[in-house]
């Protein structure tokens, strides 16, 4: 049983590296679904076993936020608010500090990929109105929604695997992120407005038919559905932060509400759900409670103890996360490490550094690939170069502030 377990668990990983496995049309959802089904058809693990095996909480809180979000973008709320930033009578560096702050806003409440998703084709599209270069402002959105996402237990997916299995209450991991986060958008607003300075403005304004074309495609206002979906994100905050009630639980009573509409179909809305995601979390989560049960997890962290590397320490977890997260993605990388999540700055640790890793390169995150692929898609060209020149400062000056604050708060980290 060992053997073929860890021979499933090692393919399993290798696609999470690839991004799908030679030969074969599977992307990483694909490997983590088939490497469950691997498991359960050779008889290594059971259907009921894998059932008890994912865990339902974090699966429910994904889904009723990815239904919160598709409200907001049927509603077109982020069509509205990316229109009045761009519109607003600021100079270059005022608007990307506004992009910064209103993208990390969002994301912190919303998810990261959805927001980028909406948010990247309407302001490529006010940046060239506006004769300014869309490639700093871009970049900006991407990194200020993985770095605003990591201020809460519900701003990307792993922060909130985090919280549901660590049980960290919403409140204390705010408090905990919210300085390294703040300070990780400065960074990020010195090193592209550094970066741009000069070369603020483009001589390539978008055509007119382009304008008109991208016009038609975004989703008008409605003050109605986005006023239901504002007010159940409110009140969600609001019972995270101040009552005991269980997370998944409350936000799949707000899911359900937003889903009794008169006017948007449960067809729309449910369409804009990423199933894909949901699958890759069911994948994993069968693949890597088969692996712990060889005891392989535990005995490799006690090896790593016994040589002085030791996950408990906060050097040695932070130094893996980062690895980690670059080399398989930071979801995977959660998953792995969690069963070494025992002292109290592991979670805040864990969620921080996996986020914050993302922005280093461009498919270190699903938020950074998606507004890459949108600017291409309006004739923006932000290739790997590009990128690592502004994702390397900013993940380099991020994690540093990171490890500063973790060094100087992991004595007191009593959650």
């Amino acid at each position: 049983m060992t053997v073929t377990v860890v021979a499933i668990f090692v393919i399993v990983y290798l696609g999470m590296i690839l991004g799908g496995l030679p030969f074969l049309q599977l992307d990483r959802t694909g490997v983590a679904l088939l490497g469950a089904i691997a498991l359960i058809a050779i008889g290594d693990v059971t259907p009921e076993q894998a059932a008890r095996s994912i865990h339902l909480p974090t699966l429910l809180l994904l889904f009723s936020f990815m239904v919160i979000s598709a409200q907001m973008r049927l509603g077109g709320f982020y069509d509205w608010v990316t229109q009045a930033v761009a519109a607003l009578p600021f100079g270059p560096r005022a608007l990307l500090a506004a992009v910064i702050a209103v993208a990390a806003t969002l994301s912190a409440v919303f998810s990261n990929d959805v927001v980028c998703l909406a948010v990247a084709p309407v302001l490529a599209d006010a940046c060239l109105r506006r004769g300014l270069d869309p490639v700093a402002y871009l970049l900006a959105l991407a990194c200020a929604a993985n770095i605003g996402s990591a201020a809460t237990l519900i701003g990307n997916p792993q922060n909130m695997l985090i919280g549901q299995v660590l049980r960290l209450p919403f409140g204390g991991y705010f408090l905990e992120a919210i300085v390294p986060v703040a300070l990780g958008l400065v960074a990020l607003w010195a090193v592209l407005a550094w970066q741009s300075r000069g070369r603020w403005h483009t001589v390539q304004p978008l055509a007119a038919a382009a304008v008109g074309r991208h016009a038609a495609e975004r989703t008008p206002l409605d003050r109605w559905q986005t006023a239901k979906g504002l007010t159940v994100a409110a009140l969600l905050v609001l019972v995270f932060l101040f009552t005991e009630l269980p997370r998944d639980v409350a936000a799949l009573t707000g899911a359900g509400l937003l889903l009794m509409s008169r006017k948007l179909h449960s067809t729309s809305t449910l369409g804009l759900v990423d199933w894909e995601l949901l699958i890759l979390f069911i994948g994993l989560f069968v693949v890597n409670h088969a692996f712990e049960q060889t005891g392989l997890t535990r005995q490799a962290v006690q090896a790593l103890a016994a040589q002085g590397f030791a996950l408990t320490e906060p050097a040695p977890l932070f130094v893996t996360v980062l690895a980690l997260s670059n080399v398989v993605s930071n979801v995977p990388a959660v998953m792995l490490l969690l069963p070494a999540a025992t002292e109290p700055f592991a979670g805040p640790l864990l969620a921080l550094v996996s986020t914050l890793a993302g922005n280093l390169l461009i498919v270190g995150s699903i938020a950074n690939i998606i507004v890459v692929d949108a600017a291409r898609r309006q004739g923006i060209a932000i290739d790997w170069r590009r990128h690592l020149r502004t994702g390397l400062p900013v993940t380099v000056a991020t994690l540093a502030i990171t490890a500063a604050w973790i060094a100087w708060r992991s004595g007191a980290m009593r959650f």
